[in-house]
């Protein structure tokens, strides 16, 4: 099976959950900004985690299916619909007719969606992952955004996902683009933060994080701001990280440091005492203070949060940002469990 893109998004990016074990070489991690997110969409489909697929940022472009397929749509609420023909829902498996041209419009909350496929997306790897590193032109296709003309390959499904598409087949009407499963995620069951929907008007995401290894270089009333004042995500964000609006952080005392390690969900602040907080490409080392960690679970938060959106940080122990990772990890062996029962009593 593959894909042509008709029309390119804002950007549409390859991405899987990341390109590990190469940090030590400079090399980023990159991989889906909103990692659950993907995650859930492969889950839903009986796909590996970490199978590849289309990372949407805000907007989705056309895609035409030259195959049936099936495929899962994830993350930020994005319009997607069989041109000239119905939506397709989100969180759940949905069988695409080949020859359909899907059209996946405006996100209406959120900011990147998720759009997972039979198989996964085979491009090549490099270093071991297919995400998309487009500042170094690493990965993906060409390690570059889409663009009309691309044509993407298509791995075999696995033998979940092969019977999942035969049983939505035999179930189809005849001539309908395309046909969804007749079950669907429950959001209040999903495992990953952002699939539980967007904040209200007015309200701030919630972010946990345990204190950074230079946090007791600030001022005592810093630090306690950090912790109790709101934030907002500003203008300036991208797939490496955001910066954030507020209170400036004042040090005890200025001086140089050395750079430093830092990871996707770290928080450091530059002279100008507003907080950056790293995403999926964040850099490999940094010279700036750490205040921060985020938990990896409220991570696809950040990742989801548009400019203008406040957020605010709660500070809990090492042991508890562990324990809610185990959590998650359990809920998606769950997911994948009862995925393969759905398909199992189709």
């Amino acid at each position: 099976m593959s894909l042509v893109v008709l029309e390119a998004g804002l950007l549409t990016t390859v991405q899987d959950l990341g390109r590990i074990g190469s940090r030590s070489s400079g090399v980023v991690t990159s991989g889906a900004a909103d990692a659950a997110a993907l995650r859930t969409a492969n889950a839903l489909i009986g796909n590996e985690p970490w199978a590849a697929g289309l990372e949407l940022t805000l907007t989705g472009g056309v895609l035409r299916f030259e195959q049936d397929v099936v495929v899962a749509l994830c993350g930020a609420a994005m319009d997607a619909r069989a041109e000239g023909g119905p939506p397709l829902p989100a969180g759940r498996p949905v069988l695409v007719r080949g020859g359909t041209a899907l059209r996946l419009g405006a996100a209406r909350s959120g900011v990147r969606a998720y759009l997972a496929v039979a198989g996964g997306l085979a491009v090549p790897a490099v270093l071991g992952s297919r995400s998309t590193h487009v500042r170094a032109r690493l990965g993906g296709l060409a390690g570059r955004a889409l663009q009309a003309g691309d044509r993407l390959p298509a791995g075999p499904p696995p033998v979940a996902a092969a019977a999942l598409a035969r049983r939505l087949a035999a179930a189809a009407v005849p001539g309908a683009a395309l046909t969804p499963a007749p079950w669907a995620l429950s959001p209040r069951t999903a495992p990953g933060p952002a699939q539980r929907g967007a904040p209200g008007p007015g309200g701030a995401v919630r972010l946990r994080a345990v204190r950074g290894p230079e946090a007791q270089r600030f001022e005592a009333e810093s630090l306690e701001a950090f912790f109790a004042r709101p934030y907002r995500v500003s203008a300036q964000a991208d797939r490496m990280g955001c910066r954030l609006e507020g209170e400036p952080l004042r040090l005890r005392a200025a001086g140089e440091m050395l750079s430093e390690a830092v990871v996707p969900g770290t928080v450091q602040v530059p002279a100008g005492g507003q907080p950056i907080a790293l995403l999926a490409e964040a850099q490999t080392t940094g010279g700036y203070p750490r205040i921060a960690q985020i938990a990896a679970v409220d991570l696809p938060l950040l990742a989801q949060a548009r400019a203008g959106t406040p957020v605010r940080f709660e500070e809990i122990p090492l042991a508890e940002a562990q324990a809610l990772y185990l959590l998650q990890e359990l809920a998606f062996r769950r997911l994948e469990a009862a995925v393969r029962a759905r398909i199992e009593s189709l």
